[in-house]
């Protein structure tokens, strides 16, 4: 061991400041994307990721807005490195979506910026985003009719857009002459600016410390933090776990499903996850890269974790991934892949029933599947200028579940992690041709259990668009796709979505379809299901169960066959001699 890597040379409070300061770089990053973006999917919903990666591409911090897309940056800016080599320079700008060449989604727009210091190649600041557009067959990004990927994006393979401070002017224009909507690129202007600011903290952080110290004090923090993951592995007892789950109807054959299997194996201070078993990937877009499929482990994961834990290349250093290439989890070229980071959803169902047994206490139940609607026509409140828009509003389902805490009402979907925001009400309806005539908690949607799921949502749109259609992609309308219950906990409701026209008739969807020709003052419902309950639901306190009754949360119905709790149908006050005789007929 030389001088500089002896463990005298090392400050931990130091370790510890350059940690806090690399996050708070990485979320001023984010507020200026919050404060600079067009785009409702980014400025409202935050749907976009921010990060820091060391010279080698390695991680430094990252801040989750929407925490699938985070665990995809760090294998796209080693991509980049090794792509370039010795053609990066300061000043330099890359861009890149590509799902083969590492992406997530091609909708997930990333943008590099390598940081000197004194000459020398320092890091990296990075910043990920949906995109309004991105080419492909359809307005929006999402094509269930999709048969291969080049029907579904323009891909991006790792590009410099910004050479030396000056703007490669044939790049940028063959980029953004194959996007519809100028919205998109006034997005990736401001992800740019992201970047500046990344660069910025950097220049700081170096100034005052020196880029040896830093260096020095970044391979501490990746040990420690490497450490402290080993210290929660070794807390779950050894052994191979295992969950599976289905996602459903790959958007060619009716009536499929596809199965994910999953054992988890424990060896004392490192986990694996390994998929083999797990269909073969689909002709549709039903199908994920495998960096959709890891930020979707790791996300599921963190959940079950000390959330203290930094996030840092230190963070993946014992947690092992084994997918099988050609499986729907691992698609191989030229694969459709939109649907992949919607995966999240059922492959977190198949890890949370595998820890079931291994951390009881500390599992959820199952969330809301994501059932979707990208609405894209013309404004005409705004001379018919273009709108698209993925109405996260409505999607905001509950989450499972667990020992001791009752689910999250009207939190989205898992992928997000609770990080999708819905939008502001006025500003939803100031940006898009919408009059928003409902957006309410659902009755009787929550998981029964001793903890109950969190509370769906039932959501009404009245849509004054022209020429109209929308793009419907998700999941959990079939029985089996409801967010389970555990140890005795129900389901939530499902999901559903319907189209009503002025005339009066509906058109309920498939849950993979292109809907067009939407006529103008059609209205748009969706339930977004609630999530599954944890526990017996006739230990459920009769009190808490009584005022949920009385806040319209649970029915008179609801809270006899669900809760053994018996209410006056007038008055709501509780029949105590009725409940006792169901709860003791039930038990």
């Amino acid at each position: 061991m030389n001088a500089t890597n002896a463990p005298s040379s090392i400050d931990p409070i130091l370790t510890s400041v350059l940690q806090r300061r690399f996050k708070s770089i990485t979320e001023e990053m984010g507020l200026t994307l919050l404060r600079t973006t067009h785009s409702p999917i980014l400025n409202e919903a935050r749907d976009f990721v921010t990060g820091l990666y060391d010279a080698q591409g390695r991680m430094l911090e990252q801040t989750e807005y929407i925490p699938v897309l985070a665990f995809a940056l760090q294998p796209v800016c080693q991509r980049l490195i090794d792509t370039f080599q010795d053609d990066i320079h300061e000043g330099d700008v890359f861009l890149h979506n590509d799902v083969f060449t590492n992406g997530n989604q091609n909708n997930d727009v990333a943008v590099f910026r390598p940081i000197f210091f004194a000459g020398e190649l320092f890091a990296w600041a990075a910043c990920k985003g949906h995109q309004a557009d991105i080419g492909g067959a359809v307005k929006g990004g999402y094509n269930p009719d999709a048969r291969e990927v080049w029907q579904e994006a323009f891909r991006i393979p790792p590009v410099k857009i910004i050479d030396r401070g000056k703007r490669r002017d044939d790049v940028w224009h063959l980029v953004f002459a194959n996007v519809r909507l100028s919205v998109v690129e006034d997005d990736i202007k401001a992800q740019i600016g992201a970047t500046v600011m990344g660069e910025r903290g950097i220049h700081h952080l170096l100034e005052r410390y020196g880029s040896a110290t830093v260096r020095l004090h970044i391979e501490h923090l990746f040990e420690a933090t490497e450490q402290m993951v080993r210290d929660e592995i070794s807390t779950i007892p050894n052994g191979t776990y295992r969950g599976e789950s289905f996602a459903f109807y790959d958007g060619v054959e009716e009536a499929s499903k596809m199965k994910i299997n999953l054992a988890v194996t424990v060896d004392d201070e490192s986990i694996t996850f390994d998929f083999a078993g797990s269909a073969p990937q689909t002709p549709g877009f039903v199908n994920a890269p495998l960096a959709a499929t890891s930020s979707a482990v790791l996300l599921s994961f963190l959940m079950l974790i000390n959330p203290d834990i930094p996030h840092n290349d230190g963070l993946t250093r014992t947690i092992h991934l084994q997918v099988p290439e050609g499986s729907f989890l691992n698609a191989s070229y030229p694969a459709a892949t939109t649907f992949g980071n919607s995966l999240t959803g059922p492959i977190s169902d198949a890890i949370f029933r595998a820890f079931a047994e291994a951390l009881p206490q500390t599992v959820t139940a199952g969330w809301n599947r994501m059932l979707s609607l990208v609405l894209t026509g013309d404004d005409p409140g705004k001379a018919g200028a273009p709108f698209v828009d993925i109405l996260f509003i409505s999607q905001k389902g509950g989450s499972g579940a667990a020992h001791g805490v009752d689910g999250y009402d009207h939190i989205g979907l898992i992928n997000c992690a609770g990080g999708l925001l819905a939008q502001d009400y006025e500003m939803f309806e100031n940006q898009n041709p919408v009059h928003l005539r409902k957006h309410e908690l659902k009755q009787d949607s929550a998981g029964p259990g001793q903890w109950r799921g969190g509370y769906g949502i039932e959501t009404e749109i009245l849509i004054e668009g022209e020429n109209v259609a929308g793009v419907v992609f998700g999941d959990g309308i079939e029985d089996e796709a409801k967010a389970f219950g555990l140890f005795g906990g129900g389901s939530g409701i499902l999901n559903d979505l319907s189209f009503i026209s002025p005339d009066g008739s509906r058109h309920t969807p498939k849950s993979k379809e292109i809907v067009e020709n939407i006529a103008t003052r059609t209205v748009f419902t969706q339930i977004a299901g609630g999530g599954g309950g944890y526990g017996d639901p006739f230990e459920r306190p009769v009190e808490v169960v009584l005022n949920e009754a009385k806040n319209g949360l649970v029915s008179i119905e609801g809270a006899r066959q669900n809760y053994g709790v018996a209410l006056d149908p007038e008055s709501l006050e509780l029949n105590i001699e009725a409940t006792n005789a169901l709860r003791s007929n039930r038990s």
